[in-house]
């Protein structure tokens, strides 16, 4: 894995580099190239969730900081950026960046490997995609209930050949699955998208794009989701750590 983006662009916040550029120059001039080139690369999307979670478990944030490009997805980063006197330039949510990449995947008849979610939203989801991006060649998919460690899974992916692995498996377990077998592969774009699946097979609705533009998506599924209060909690206490200055 590259360290690239981490040499220059970066912002660190809590020991963990985040690219400090705009979602189409990080698309533009980083990821499409890698994909036409065939050559690897891992994609952490990170919010202050899992920032937190990096300075409690010092394996996780080795996964996390295996990254090629670890992109700020959670306002609550980009306003820590702000307190530091080191902005972001831009937020870049993991949905939209999926989104483009799906696109761009079906532009060039790439092949796609959905891993994660339950079957029936992942099923649900392949559906949606096929329907969307009809010339995208979708290389397979599996549910996200399995274990890290299973070699079936594993083999089954490398089978495919992907050109791109989406592994909606949440935090930390997309990370922890694509560190893990990352090696094993000779090509493919590995992004973690978390919920993404279920936000692709209508099961769960993002938030009105007023919202996002303020900033409050999160308030958005809070109130969508009241049981997500305690991942608030640990964004609470993220900004809490920043304004003290535990950076």
């Amino acid at each position: 894995m590259s360290n690239e983006a981490k040499v220059n662009n970066f912002v660190s916040i809590m020991g963990i580099p985040f690219v400090n550029i705009t979602k189409e120059k990080l698309l533009q001039n980083h990821l499409f190239p890698r994909l036409i080139e065939k050559e690897k690369c891992y994609i952490v999307t990170a919010n202050p969730e899992m920032v937190m979670r990096t300075t409690e478990d010092a394996s996780y944030k080795k996964q996390v900081n295996a990254a090629d490009f670890i992109v700020p997805d959670g306002a609550g980063i980009v306003i820590a950026s702000k307190f530091m006197k080191q902005p972001i330039q831009e937020r870049i949510p993991g949905f939209e960046l999926m989104v483009d990449l799906l696109e761009f995947a079906n532009d060039k008849g790439l092949s796609c490997f959905f891993l994660g979610a339950q079957e029936q939203v992942n099923e649900k989801m392949i559906d949606e995609i096929e329907k969307r991006y009809p010339h995208l060649r979708i290389a397979g998919n599996h549910h996200g209930y399995f274990s890290i460690d299973d070699p079936a899974v594993v083999e089954q992916v490398k089978a495919s050949e992907p050109d791109l692995v989406f592994a909606a498996l949440g935090s930390p377990r997309q990370e922890q699955w694509i560190t893990a077998h990352f090696t094993q592969f000779e090509k493919g774009l590995f992004m973690g998208v978390g919920g993404s699946f279920d936000v692709l097979a209508g099961e769960v609705k993002r938030a009105p794009d007023s919202w996002i533009r303020l900033n409050l998506e999160w308030l958005y599924r809070l109130l969508k989701q009241p049981f997500r209060w305690k991942r608030i909690l640990k964004s609470l206490k993220f900004m809490v750590l920043i304004m003290l200055g535990k950076r």
